[in-house]
């Protein structure tokens, strides 16, 4: 790692604009811009026949790659009883539905990350890419419940190809602020997909587009599937690892075993009203998980195997501490959806377009505050991301406030106001998250990095659905849809204030 460039936690977090005078730029701005050793050559001719860093037009392409992907985690959200209605799946199909998606991409996802470090990631997000059109189709096709779950689980397999070659290639293939400009735009690009998933599916739901219905959310994903493979066969260009590393096998299966005895039991317990094999597959999580540790730790020690998540790798400052922070926010965010969602829907009759219109201040909201990040961070520092816990904080209290008092009567006038102010909280947190994880991480271990970064993003967020979800769906047969609404909410809350004590470690360390 000494011969790799590597930017401190303080340059970590967005500074001035590029249109900003020199003589405004912070010390941690010029050490970043400053000349370093050069990099291992990890760059090789792509399509496009030539050797050179990621472009515009590159950087558009693979972000239209990662929007498709963050879409598809939410955009079932507003179509779920419209597909329980047609293929009579039961609660327990209907949560599978939407966990057999993001169970197999936090499974996969380093594993991904490796694969793209080794044979390259240009071209595994082309397969990727391609899989994902497929498995769009066949859940577009599905003609009952178990071929949906099996289509989603496909599509979440294929993604877990993509995702790490998107952060990867950034990595790979950009440096200094132009990094620092991509990765924030990955963080934007990232939380407004999540939305907008929801908006886009309640408005193809409801447009019943050829009489497609519920399958519209998919089978739309094949023209933009298409159009994406010929962009990323033009302007992106092919990185790898300098050095690359065979596969850690018993690393890839120990860890899949871990997440999946952890996530499958918490996604389905409630809906399945937690049977003996949840109970089981729970007390499982420790025993597989200190097994990967002690396999991981083992193999860096011999050096026989490069482990699939290297313990150094997590020793970085920046994954160290800015981990567990992005965990608590994305966590707090999926179920934040989730639950919003249900409530639209089921307590207040909301038609799909209504469900997913009601969250565009929030979207909206969230997308400004990306935009604005680095002027905030060149004024506030590292305590943008704090600023961002209050706003959030304030924003999630007064939506509390405004369901507990405008109960059943509720419509998106009243709810604007609070969606506001909790997407602007959030888009100043998650696109500086994702550079301060990246910050250290060499590049030609890029795509294991970004892959050990989207599992923790993707664990956190299936583990927000299904413990915010249960939290809801326990609370409301008892006390009614708005107390279950109030409840899950106050607890997104302490969720926010966890993230933002988390910021406070995080901006302290980066001094």
């Amino acid at each position: 790692m000494a011969d790799q460039p590597t930017v401190s936690t303080v340059d970590a977090v967005p500074t001035a604009p590029p249109t900003a005078p020199p003589a405004a730029a912070t010390p941690a701005a010029a050490r970043d811009a400053s000349p370093g050793p050069a990099p291992a050559p990890a760059i090789r001719a792509g399509a496009v026949g030539r050797l050179g860093p990621l472009g515009p037009l590159g950087l558009v392409t693979i972000l239209l790659c990662q929007s498709l992907l963050m879409i598809d985690v939410f955009v079932v959200n507003v179509a779920l009883p419209s597909i329980d209605r047609e293929l009579a799946t039961g609660p327990a199909l209907l949560e599978l539905v939407v966990a057999g998606y993001a169970l197999a991409l936090a499974v996969l996802l380093v594993l991904g990350g490796r694969l793209g470090d080794t044979f390259g990631r240009r071209r595994l997000l082309l397969v990727g890419v391609a899989g994902f059109g497929l498995a769009s189709l066949a859940c577009g096709l599905a003609p009952n419940a178990w071929t949906l779950v099996a289509g989603r689980v496909a599509q979440g397999a294929a993604a877990a190809l993509v995702q790490p070659q998107v952060l990867g290639t950034i990595q790979g293939a950009t440096e200094g602020q132009r990094r620092a400009r991509a990765l924030g735009l990955v963080g934007a690009t990232a939380g407004l997909s999540m939305t907008a998933g929801q908006v886009i599916g309640g408005v193809l739901v409801a447009a019943d587009l050829a009489g497609l219905g519920w399958r519209a959310v998919f089978m739309i994903n094949v023209p933009v599937v298409l159009v994406a493979l010929a962009l990323v066969a033009r302007f992106v260009p092919e990185t790898r690892a300098a050095r690359p590393t065979p596969i850690d096998v018993p690393g890839t299966v120990l860890l899949g075993v871990t997440l999946v005895a952890l996530l499958l039991p918490l996604t389905e317990g409630q809906a399945a009203g937690w049977p003996l094999w949840t109970w089981l597959s729970l007390a499982a999580v420790p025993l597989a998980g200190g097994a990967f540790l002690a396999v991981e730790r083992r193999a860096e020690r011999t050096g026989r195997t490069v482990p699939l998540v290297p313990p150094a790798l997590l020793r970085l400052p920046g994954m160290r501490r800015g981990l567990p922070a992005l965990a608590a926010c994305v966590g707090g965010f999926g179920g934040f959806m989730f639950v919003m969602a249900l409530a639209f829907q089921q307590g207040l009759d909301f038609g799909p377009v209504r469900a997913g219109t009601a969250l565009v201040p929030y979207a909206l909201a969230f997308f400004a505050a990306s935009l604005a990040g680095p002027r905030l961070t060149t004024r506030l520092g590292a305590r943008v991301l704090t600023w961002g816990g209050v706003i959030q904080a304030v924003g999630v209290a007064l939506l509390v406030a405004t369901v507990l008092r405008g109960w059943p009567e509720l419509g998106a006038t009243e709810l604007a106001p609070a969606l506001l102010v909790a997407g602007f909280g959030q888009g100043m947190q998650l696109p500086v998250y994702f550079r301060i994880v990246l910050a250290e991480v060499p590049q030609e271990r890029a795509g294991v990095g970004s892959g050990v970064m989207a599992t923790v993003q993707q664990s956190a967020m299936a583990l927000g659905v299904a413990l915010l979800g249960a939290l809801f769906l326990t609370v409301a047969p008892g006390s009614g849809m708005r107390d279950a609404l109030a409840v899950a909410l106050t607890a997104q809350l302490v969720a926010v204030l966890a993230t933002t004590t988390l910021s406070l470690r995080v901006s302290m360390e980066g001094k």
